[in-house]
């Protein structure tokens, strides 16, 4: 709904619908203006307009973000993270025991290691298609049937006997896993106001260093005791207490309101429809691609690559990897506060830059107490701007196919990132040491060019 703004203090405004009320505060150098809807009584929203606004000033009154973060807000940031650590903890937890899988149903490598590969799939093919049910049926309701379909395989994967059901059970349980990320962005972005929607996302990519710090901590201690088929028995806790927050939550003003003009085109269609909008697509996957590439190829391979060429044994240890996730929490939290206050670009391309100087840095580092302290360091800015990826991409991208964009084009970044620890080793082992350095320095600078020729800055932006 929107209104005219008169061009002066004495005129009366073009209330548009009867059933609308406008009042005009007394205060001198603005007008303020409460809107009350008669078919939703129970919302208001101010709008204060300056002095200097023109007769062809449109004020969007519509009330349907909100203007301050309320309990729905907050339960959605705690669903939603808990969501993103299920997913972290059981692909780590999921490494951790492949070993005792492996010896107890009598596995070759190769199957092994399918059953990450396995996952993985499932992953982006339930990020793809629960991302379109979510933005056409409602983002609590979509959220819950992946909790749900994880949690219920998970289980199953405790009790297979053989490889073929194991595998069949984790490629479903990836269905679900796979939905989590790009719904839960969706829906803490509608459900927390524009000025802290960096926050908001940001808290939710802390969930992924929560759970891979308790399958840290929780494995070695578990896996002794209850065995692998207890571990899996363990990843559905957190699948459980995101279902019962959940279950409170309804569906943001923002989805409600836009889902009555809901668009005919696929979601899929809307991430491609002209020109611009393929633009930011392709943006978005270069930056997600780099993303998750200099993840695994820096934070996996650059470690153990280290410990196996000089004998660096602490890039290997629990400490080593407890320092990393905690500087990657910092990291993390401190990209949303600098994202909300100066803008999305800058916030982006100074931990681009950052990530760049600090491969090459710790590259050189011999000393255990310096590769320690850069580890943290690193992680800081390497992983730092994952919550950054959920505020961004719904900020570009329409309500019609905002889940859909989450997770179609972080996942294409992720099967790309996949890669990174195999071709930074091909190309160490090939042209030297130097040049795979050189190689992940020079893609985080074009992913800095990406980000300023592809990307428009949405800081403080109304959700479309």
């Amino acid at each position: 709904m929107t209104f005219r703004v008169p061009e002066k203090p004495g005129e009366s405004p073009n209330s548009g619908p009867a059933d609308t009320t406008l009042k005009a505060s007394p205060e001198p150098g603005a007008r303020t203006f409460s809107v009350v809807n008669s078919d939703e009584p129970h919302r208001r929203k101010d709008c204060t307009v300056t002095e200097q606004a023109t007769a062809t000033s449109i004020v969007d009154m519509s009330g349907t973000e909100p203007a301050s973060v309320g309990k729905d807000g907050w339960k959605a940031v705690i669903g939603s993270a808990l969501g993103y650590a299920m997913d972290g903890f059981d692909l780590l937890i999921l490494g951790f025991i492949l070993r005792a899988i492996s010896a107890d149903l009598h596995l070759s490598p190769a199957q092994g290691a399918s059953l990450v590969t396995v996952t993985l799939i499932g992953a982006v093919v339930g990020g793809i298609g629960f991302g379109m049910l979510s933005d056409r049926l409602g983002r609590v309701r979509v959220m819950t049937w992946t909790i749900l379909l994880f949690a219920v395989f998970t289980g199953l994967c405790g009790v297979a006997q053989g490889y073929y059901d194991l595998m069949a059970y984790r490629f479903i349980a990836g269905l679900g896993l796979g939905g989590e990320f790009g719904i839960g962005m969706a829906l803490v972005a509608e459900a927390w106001p524009a000025d802290k929607r960096a926050r908001a996302s940001c808290y939710v990519g802390l969930g992924w260093q929560l759970g891979v710090l308790a399958a840290a901590i929780a494995t070695p201690i578990l896996l002794p005791v209850i065995s692998w088929r207890g571990m899996f028995f363990v990843g559905i806790l957190p699948a459980v207490v995101a279902y019962a927050i959940r279950y409170s939550l309804h569906e943001p003003d923002v989805f409600v309101a836009k889902s009555k003009e809901r668009a005919k085109e696929s979601s899929l269609w809307l991430l491609v429809k002209d020109g611009q909008t393929a633009k930011l697509s392709l943006g978005m996957v270069v930056l997600c691609s780099v993303q998750n590439f200099g993840y695994y190829g820096v934070m996996i391979w650059l470690p153990n690559y280290l410990a196996s060429r000089f004998g660096f044994a602490l890039t290997q240890s629990a400490v080593w990897t407890a320092v990393t996730i905690v500087g990657m929490a910092i990291g993390i939290f401190a990209f949303g506060e600098i994202a909300d206050r100066i803008g999305r670009r800058p916030a982006f391309c100074a931990y681009m830059l950052g990530s760049a100087v600090m491969v090459v840095v710790y590259s050189r580092l011999t000393d255990p107490y310096s590769l320690l302290v850069g580890g943290a360091v690193m992680g800081f800015f390497v992983n730092g701007m994952i919550g950054g990826y959920g505020a961004l991409m719904s900020e570009l991208f329409p309500t019609a196919a905002r889940a859909t964009a989450q997770n179609v084009l972080f996942n294409i970044g992720r099967a790309v990132g996949g890669f990174g620890p195999l071709v930074v080793g091909i190309v160490a082992a090939t042209h030297g040491f130097e040049v795979a350095i050189a190689m992940l320095a020079a893609l985080y600078m074009l992913d800095i060019l990406a980000m300023w020729l592809l990307i428009p800055e949405r800081r403080g932006a109304q959700l479309t």
